[in-house]
């Protein structure tokens, strides 16, 4: 018993592949084939009842899928099945009218059940059955789903730009890697072509039930003629014979069809991805103690009107009652509550009492509390972890814990991100609403509260979830509570990396370069430089937004000057040469063509004389004021044009007009000559300043 089964899995096992590749190719063959070759009624009958079975597990893989991408392969899957039908129709037609005059057995024994059993053998009966079928399945099932696809493709490829945008707003904040979002991205993908494949599969089955009706008037008038003129049949007996083959043949056919009608309308209906089609019936239906306690109450007055079937509506009334009961006491008991011992205190103050400054904070008001308490499905903690990974892996070190905490002065729904005690940014974010972000130029308006991008100041609004899919067609970039509030921590992460790099965070970095290059850390910290002053030279880099991820470099450079200079401002500069080409690409990116702003040779030359000294010089404040105004004009239009704003300087001065310019316009770069890598071109831009 067992040796062909063991052969047969051996066989699969190793041309398994293979197998599969030809499944479709012979499933379109073998439908061609019934469409050409007469078929015995014993074979009708494999095919009827393999056509009843494929609707079936069509219909309950569409009741227990999660989301319509778990059954992506439906349109074909609906295409294939519609095939088979058809060619169940022609070859079962060919049966009937050949054979049907030798009484209703003729076409096999399904056609016979159907056209005598489950219609007690009356054709007109069955007509009547078959024309309210089809009337459910045409007029209600597809009419409403082909509708319903059609829409849900137009919206998803009308939101596909605003969620392309989301998920690259989640990748720069950190909350997912780029595996994550290429994930995401290929799964936009994916939905916009299958609501669009679903948009044109719904045409399949209107056009197999209006074959069906089709079919069935052919079959009726063919088989008149046919018993009539060829076998010289009474009218009566080839009604009797031909008709009732012909209803049942199409009962067999529209049953299979209806049951595929169903699975479409519930595959494009579907909204949700917590559990099956089942379970969200359960969970929005009969979880609700007032609305089974009013639906009993109800079934209860309708049971006691004099007339009505009492029994039935009674323990119908009696059943949802009980229900009601026990979901009321359900929803009455309280959430149990984890057991902590009674802390014994006597009142004396001690050293535990004198808790250490957070180095990073993040103040929550108390209704932004559930976003951090993962049994209410917050995960602000999980988008935190997610910055400081993301933090570690572009800047170069891992960044300290951030400790949250609730703060009852705030704003119910306010937060505030601290850094060593001090406030560094804050603001307001609603659970459940989104922030519609408005990239630039978009002028549709939307309902909701006008605000601002904490992160970057870009005009936003903050809408509910019914305004989400326009808001997304629309352009906007759509992000969540925690996004925003995650995506702001990130940002002033950035800005505030240098003082983020305290002397515990560099005692972490030098031991993990130890782990990675023992001797070449051993030979510079603490034999060349101190660890104060390795700490100095990363702030100074950090503070002008260069990563320090390229730390062999930065320490190989350290070491060939350290013998010369152990002053972290000198140090901090060589290092710069040494990465130059690093520098320049986090500007610009992958070109070779750099396009910067230089400055008036007069104001140059005044520069040079003002600011070159060994003490850094003094500007007067006139041309101090002109100089940060005008660069601060400058770099706006360089990001207007899409530019990055890059300002070239001799290097004398670069270190002094990068401070001097560093809180008018912070996102000016200012870079050296000598940073400027030989394999790049340089193109003059604007000009900044002119002396008068």
């Amino acid at each position: 018993m067992n040796a062909p089964l063991q052969i047969l899995q051996r066989w699969l096992g190793r041309n398994g592949a293979w197998a599969h590749g030809l499944a479709a190719p012979l499933l379109v063959m073998t439908v061609l084939a019934m469409m050409v070759l007469p078929l015995r009624p014993w074979i009708l009958d494999t095919f009827f009842t393999l056509n009843i079975a494929l609707a079936l597990t069509v219909m309950m893989v569409a009741a227990y899928m999660k989301r319509p991408l778990d059954f992506s392969v439906f349109p074909t899957v609906l295409l294939l099945t519609t095939l088979l039908r058809l060619s169940l129709n022609v070859a079962s037609t060919r049966v009937v009218l050949m054979e049907g005059h030798a009484g209703p057995g003729a076409a096999g024994a399904v056609i016979e059940a159907f056209g005598t059993f489950l219609i007690g053998g009356n054709f007109a009966v069955g007509f009547i059955v078959f024309a309210i079928l089809v009337v459910i399945n045409f007029v209600v099932i597809t009419k409403g789903s082909e509708r319903i696809a059609e829409v849900s493709a137009r919206f998803t490829l009308d939101a596909m730009p605003g969620k392309q945008m989301a998920i690259d707003a989640d990748l720069g904040a950190g909350l997912i890697d780029e595996k994550e979002a290429k994930r995401r991205r290929a799964e936009v993908g994916e939905e916009a072509e299958f609501f669009g494949s679903m948009d044109g599969a719904s045409k399949f089955v209107r056009g197999d039930a209006i074959a069906g009706i089709l079919i069935l008037i052919i079959n009726i008038i063919g088989g008149f003629a046919v018993g009539v003129m060829q076998h010289g049949l009474s009218v009566g007996d080839a009604a009797d014979s031909y008709i009732t083959l012909a209803v049942g043949d199409a009962l067999v056919a529209q049953i299979p069809a209806l049951l595929i009608s169903v699975a479409a309308a519930m595959v494009v209906s579907r909204v949700g991805k917590d559990s099956d089609v089942g379970g969200l019936i359960v969970n929005q239906m009969f979880l609700s103690s007032k609305v089974m306690g009013i639906t009993a109450a109800v079934l209860f007055m309708l049971g006691i009107v004099p007339g009505m079937p009492h029994v039935v509506f009674l323990a119908f009334a009696a059943l949802i009652g009980a229900l009601a009961w026990w979901r009321l006491q359900e929803e009455r008991r309280p959430p149990p509550q984890p057991e902590t011992a009674p802390e014994v205190s006597d009142g004396e103050a001690t050293w535990d009492d004198l808790q250490p400054v957070d180095l990073l904070g993040l103040e929550l008001g108390y209704r932004l509390i559930a976003m951090v308490d993962k049994t209410r499905q917050g995960d602000l903690l999980t988008r935190i972890k997610g910055v400081r990974k993301k933090f570690a892996q572009e800047v170069g070190f891992l960044p300290p814990a951030v400790h949250v905490r609730d703060n009852l002065e705030l704003r119910p729904s306010a937060y505030r991100i601290t850094l060593r005690g001090v406030v560094v940014g804050e603001g307001e974010v609603f659970p459940g609403m989104y922030l519609a972000i408005d990239p630039g130029g978009i002028g549709t308006p939307l309902i909701g509260t006008p605000t601002t991008d904490p992160a970057f100041g870009l005009p936003a609004h903050w809408i509910d979830d019914k305004q989400r899919e326009n808001a997304q067609m629309a352009g906007f970039t759509v992000v969540d509570s925690e996004t925003v509030l995650a995506t702001h921590l990130s940002h002033l992460m950035q800005v505030q990396a240098a003082r983020l790099l305290s002397r515990t965070e560099t005692q972490d970095l030098v031991e993990h370069v130890t782990r990675l290059a023992p001797k070449l850390i051993e030979e510079v910290v603490p034999k060349m430089i101190s660890i104060a002053t390795f700490q100095k030279v990363l702030q100074l880099l950090l503070e002008e937004s260069v990563h320090v991820r390229d730390i062999r470099t930065i320490i190989e450079s350290i070491a060939e000057h350290a013998t010369a200079t152990t002053e972290p401002t000198e140090l901090a500069r060589r290092v710069r040469m040494a990465l130059a080409p690093a520098i320049v690409q986090q500007i610009y990116g992958p070109v070779k063509e750099l396009e910067v702003i230089a400055i008036e040779p007069g104001l140059e030359r005044l520069l040079m004389q003002a600011l070159a000294g060994s003490g850094g010089g003094a500007l007067d404040p006139g041309v101090a004021e002109m100089l940060t105004q005008s660069a601060t004009a400058v770099a706006n239009r360089q990001e207007e044009k899409g530019v990055p704003a890059c300002l070239l300087v001799p290097d004398a001065i670069r270190s002094a007009m990068a401070r001097l310019l560093r809180r008018s316009a912070p996102r000016l770069q200012v870079l050296a000559h000598s940073e400027i890598p030989e394999t790049h071109l340089i193109r003059i831009g604007p000009i900044l300043g002119e002396v008068a």
